[in-house]
C-alpha cells in the first residue's frame, strides 16, 4: 500500500506543477485575451450553487443584454483535482465573454488529506452546478439556449465527463466541449508513466482515490475494476450524439497518460463526432514546445465556438 500512496502523491505533485506552468504559458502572446472594461461586460463573483465551502462560481455577462438568447461557456480550472481556483481562468473567461457568450468559472471541492473528494464527486458537483448557473443567468436577463463546457488539465477531464456522460441531463443542449491535456480514462495499461501498468496494487490505490470507490488489486487483475472507473472515464461515454470536440495533447506528457488521449481520438472517429484532435509531438503537459500547433488548436477552438455557439 505504501508504494500505491507514493504513486498518488507523485501524480498529484507533478499534475499541480505542470498545471501551474501551463496557466502561465501563453504562446499566442495575448491573442486570446480581452481588454476588459465595463463596455465589454460585468462579473458576478462567488455566487453559491451548493452548501460546500468551494461550491461557488463566477459569472461573466456581456455588456449587450438585448439579445433574446445567449450561449453559455463553462470553463473549469486546472490543479490536479487538489488545487486551483476559478479566478486563475479570468483571462479566458473575459475573452469568452468579449465574444458575446455568458461565461462561468466553477469551483469544486478539492481533494485534501481531510476529505474523500474524488474525480467522481467533483464531477457530480459540476453536474449539479450547471442548472443553478443557467437559472441565475436567466434571472439577470440572459436566457441561455445552448452551452459549451471546457477546461484545462483536471478541469478538462471534468469538462469531458460532463459533456459525454451528463449532457443528456443538461437544462440546455451541450453543443461543444474543448480543452487540453485532461485525462480521458483510467485503463491500467495506459498509465505506464507512473508504473501502474506493472503494479496492480499501486493501480488499485490510485484509481480508488480517483474514483471514490474501493478498488482491490484482484479487481485490477481480473479487469472488473473497469466498471468502477467508468463514471470518471469520459471516453467510455462517447456516442454518436456527443457534442463537437476540440482537444490538444502533448505526446511527451508525463503527468497524464498520452495513450488515454488516443482512446479519445479513436472513440470520436468511430462515432462520427465532429472534432479536431491536435497532437503536439514535442510537448509535455504544458504544450510548450509546439507553438504553431498550439496556435492552430486555439484557432480551432474559436472556429468551433463560432460554428456551434454563434447566434
Amino acid at each position: 500500500m505504501l508504494w500505491g500512496f507514493i504513486y498518488v502523491t507523485v501524480f498529484v505533485t507533478v499534475f499541480i506543477a505542470s498545471a501551474v506552468f501551463k496557466m502561465k504559458y501563453d504562446p499566442t502572446h495575448g491573442a486570446y485575451k480581452a481588454d476588459w472594461n465595463d463596455s465589454v461586460g460585468t462579473i458576478h463573483t462567488d455566487l453559491a450553487y451548493g452548501d460546500g465551502e468551494l461550491n461557488k462560481y463566477d459569472l461573466y455577462l456581456p455588456a449587450d443584454s438585448t439579445r433574446e438568447n445567449y450561449g453559455l461557456v463553462v470553463y473549469l480550472h486546472a490543479g490536479g483535482f487538489t488545487a486551483g481556483d476559478k479566478s486563475e481562468d479570468a483571462e479566458m473567461l473575459k475573452w469568452l465573454c468579449s465574444k458575446g457568450y455568458v461565461a462561468a468559472g466553477i469551483n469544486y471541492t478539492l481533494r485534501t488529506e481531510e476529505n474523500t473528494a474524488s474525480v467522481y464527486s467533483q464531477s457530480v458537483e459540476i453536474r449539479d452546478a450547471i442548472p443553478v448557473v443557467i437559472e441565475e443567468a436567466g434571472k439577470l436577463g440572459y436566457s441561455i439556449d445552448k452551452m459549451a463546457v471546457a477546461g484545462g488539465s483536471a478541469g478538462h477531464a471534468l469538462a469531458m465527463i460532463y459533456a459525454y456522460r451528463d449532457a443528456e441531463q443538461a437544462p440546455v443542449p451541450v453543443v461543444l466541449t474543448f480543452g487540453a491535456v485532461g485525462p480521458t480514462s483510467f485503463y491500467q495499461e495506459d498509465w505506464g508513466i507512473f508504473g501502474l501498468d506493472k503494479s496492480d496494487e499501486a493501480c488499485a490505490t490510485m484509481f480508488t482515490v480517483m474514483s471514490g470507490t474501493e478498488i482491490t488489486s484482484d479487481e485490477v487483475a481480473d479487469g472488473t475494476y473497469l466498471e468502477k472507473v467508468k463514471p470518471i472515464s469520459a471516453v467510455d461515454w462517447v456516442t454518436d450524439k456527443s457534442p463537437a470536440t476540440v482537444v490538444a495533447y502533448g505526446t511527451h506528457d508525463k503527468v497524464q497518460p498520452f495513450l488515454a488521449s488516443l482512446r479519445l481520438k479513436a472513440a470520436l472517429e468511430e462515432n462520427g463526432v465532429d472534432h479536431q484532435y491536435f497532437e503536439l509531438p514535442h510537448s509535455g503537459h504544458g504544450l510548450q514546445n509546439d507553438t504553431k500547433l498550439y496556435i492552430q488548436w486555439m484557432d480551432s477552438v474559436e472556429e468551433y465556438l463560432d460554428k456551434y455557439m454563434g447566434s
